[in-house]
């Protein structure tokens, strides 16, 4: 499970040969979600309503190089850190 970015202690990460459509995982403490890249919308799972926006806003600052890891993956298996949200 690549970790695509770390911050504010909240980690972004991709599953290899994960299921469509293009998505993420966010994990904060206990809590865990998937996210949509095309929607930002959460597909699965639960986080903190404060935290949920860190991680959209980040994600939308993000978007292509979301999107470009995520076919990366699935082509090659290889992939690229994201600059965390600062």
């Amino acid at each position: 499970m690549p970790q695509i970015s770390r911050f504010l202690g909240i980690v972004i990460y991709m599953y290899f040969n994960e299921h469509a459509p293009p998505h993420f995982h966010a994990q904060y403490n206990e809590y865990e979600a998937s996210i949509e890249i095309s929607t930002m919308g959460v597909m699965e799972g639960k986080l903190p309503s404060k935290v949920l926006g860190l991680v959209i806003e980040w994600a939308t600052e993000h978007q292509a190089e979301l999107l470009a890891n995520w076919e990366m993956l699935k082509a090659t298996g290889n992939y690229q850190k994201i600059k965390p949200l600062v």
